[in-house]
């Protein structure tokens, strides 16, 4: 009504309604700044507290010391492998979990989900009980004079069975986002599961899974638990560079130092990539 008494314009109590949506919609109580500013500084002050640690003077001869690049180039080269096994098994029980329905599926989604919560040091004795010399599948294997415990491929295996549910979590959310209608139009037109697989259902869902992917690698670059207790930390072979801060921690805190930032950046980036992708997407 306007201040007369005279009915306000449809077009005028349009405007007033959606500017009171709006107004209800974007604004937050007072009271949640507080706790979102603590758990903000929980994240940022101790990367700024990193960062006021790091000696720039002597930080490229930290960083290209031969322990720090072979450490370095290891972790890159395990997690890059390691990110290739998330894609080729993860893609597939990706797809079982979010387009198939049988018996058990929750049972089989909590156990492909369970690295995510589970203790990697608890994982990395699971997967030494699987392959050591005495596990469950390494006895096997030693008598065949594959030993996979203490190895480069244990350092791989380790980071992919704490990668993978990354990988799967990320494109099963996006598969169900997508549906099933194109799918569904393309097995009408006579197009075989394989085709439809190939191409309709990878190229819809391919951003998600090129985040998973990314997430995956950062995942497995960062791995330190699962790797010391089922690969050790052997330089050049299993000492990939979280192991190699950890040793330095105790010998060469500046290193050590230095190593972590070149973590955090690492981690940034990947962040940046992952959330730059979801912005366009």
């Amino acid at each position: 009504m306007s201040p007369g008494g005279a009915p306000l314009a449809p077009d005028v109590q349009r405007g007033t309604g959606a500017r009171r949506t709006q107004r209800t919609a974007g604004d937050l109580p007072r009271w949640v700044w507080l706790p979102a500013a603590l758990g903000a500084a929980l994240v940022v002050v101790p990367v700024v507290a990193l960062l006021t640690r790091v000696d720039w003077s002597d930080l490229p001869a930290l960083l290209t010391s031969e322990s720090s690049r072979a450490a370095l180039w290891l972790s890159l080269r395990t997690a890059a492998a390691s990110t290739v096994l998330c894609v080729l098994l993860g893609v597939p029980m990706a797809f079982v979990l979010a387009r198939t329905r049988f018996p058990g599926q929750a049972l089989l989604r909590a156990f492909v989900l369970l690295p995510l919560v589970l203790p990697p040091v608890v994982g990395g004795i699971a997967l030494l009980a699987t392959f050591g010399r005495r596990g469950l599948l390494g006895s096997s294997l030693q008598v065949l004079g594959v030993q996979v415990a203490f190895s480069t491929t244990a350092v791989v295996l380790a980071q992919t069975f704490v990668a993978l549910p990354f990988l799967v979590i990320s494109l099963e959310g996006s598969l169900r986002t997508a549906g099933h209608r194109y799918e569904t139009v393309a097995a009408t037109l006579g197009a075989r599961p394989s085709t439809v697989l190939r191409r309709v259902s990878l190229p819809l869902v391919l951003p998600g899974l090129v985040s998973g992917a990314v997430l995956a690698f950062a995942r497995a670059l960062g791995e330190f638990g699962a790797t010391i207790t089922f690969a050790g930390s052997l330089q050049g072979v299993t000492r990939t560079l979280p192991l190699e801060i950890y040793l330095q921690r105790e010998t060469d805190p500046d290193a050590a130092v230095a190593l972590s930032l070149l973590l955090v950046v690492v981690a940034v980036l990947v962040i940046v990539l992952v959330r730059g992708r979801e912005g366009r997407s």
